[in-house]
């Protein structure tokens, strides 16, 4: 017996509303959502890399052109107090075994460690010029810190006293320690390579060559993947090398002027932070391109808690807006 055509359209309406349901729900949910735009009063010039306190929930920002760290209250959402007298802060860190920042200055070739507390005075070391990038081994109780025309610096956490130096074939830009083996990648763009050094031999164990890109900065490693993710500005590109052997996996376009990267192992995604004003949102697995967020023009630096599960992107002062602290909360 043939069906009255009212009830065979009203059918097919409720099973195309249970198709696609599902996938209309998770197309609507945004893979970063901006939930506060902390400001950061006087901010002036350039801002460098930010570094996080879970247990006081409290971020500190590295403002390069301000000469000073800005240290941020993120669970009330605003800012706290200024800390002055740095020459130019580049890399900062927290590590919570000593519950110390360290701060590397570019202007006098310094590291710097301060009490957490109230930021008083801990210890301090003359590295050489411009002193970068800084990383913190709890495990084995080591701080590292790129310096200079080519080499990285270790250093004891809790009197950096000076340990030893690995030497590099240019400066060191962007640089992450292995969680499994002793193995620390180095990206050296004066070099065109990815160095692969060995914290305790202290010595370069390889080199990855990075073809016709230049210009590597920031690198972050996905542990779970087995895989060291590298972005270049020139051309713009992010790369991911077989952690094994510094084969590369793949290779596509990417967002301009990134200066940070960071990997979101929960929800198997890449973040990539770039000066051009956005924030590129990648499959970890195939860095195909999930989403583009805009933030602002020059915001290239950033920092990607899992302790937060937040994402902080540092904006400097514009002509049309002051500088702040964007804080981007994650979607599932």
């Amino acid at each position: 017996m043939r069906r009255p055509r009212r009830t065979i359209v009203a059918a097919v309406v409720i099973v195309a509303f249970i198709v696609a349901s599902p996938r209309s729900a998770q197309s609507d949910a945004a893979p970063l959502t901006v939930v506060a735009k902390i400001p950061l009063p006087d901010g002036k010039g350039r801002i460098d890399h930010l570094a996080y306190d879970a247990g006081r929930r409290r971020l500190y920002v590295a403002e390069l052109g301000n000469d000073s760290v800005a240290i941020v209250d993120v669970a009330r959402q605003r800012f706290e107090r200024r800390v002055p007298g740095f020459a130019e802060p580049q890399g900062i860190a927290y590590l919570a075994a000593t519950d110390a920042v360290y701060v590397s200055t570019a202007g006098d070739g310094f590291l710097r460690a301060f009490h957490a507390a109230d930021m008083s005075k801990m210890a301090s070391a003359k590295l050489g010029e411009d002193a970068d990038n800084v990383r913190v081994d709890a495990t084995a109780a080591r701080v590292y810190v790129g310096f200079g025309g080519g080499g990285i610096a270790i250093l004891d956490p809790g009197t950096l006293e000076r340990l030893g130096d690995i030497p590099l074939r240019g400066h060191p830009e962007g640089f992450q320690l292995s969680a499994t083996d002793e193995r620390i990648f180095v990206n050296v763009p004066d070099a065109r390579e990815i160095a692969v050094i060995g914290r305790f031999r202290e010595k370069q164990l390889s080199s990855w060559p990075v073809t016709e890109m230049r210009g590597n900065f920031p690198m972050a490693i996905d542990e779970a993947g087995g895989q060291v993710i590298s972005v270049f500005r020139s051309p713009a590109h992010i790369a991911s090398f077989q952690a094994s052997t510094g084969k590369i996996v793949r290779a596509v376009e990417a967002c301009g002027d990134a200066d940070d990267v960071f990997v979101d192992a929960r929800r198997l995604r890449v973040y990539v932070v770039c000066g051009e004003g956005v924030v590129d949102v990648l499959n970890k697995t195939t860095l195909e391109r999930i989403a583009r967020i805009q933030t602002a023009s020059g915001a290239r630096t950033g920092l990607f808690s899992p302790d937060a599960d937040l994402l902080f992107i540092a904006a400097r002062a514009t002509p049309d807006s002051g500088a702040a602290v964007w804080v981007l909360k994650p979607g599932d």
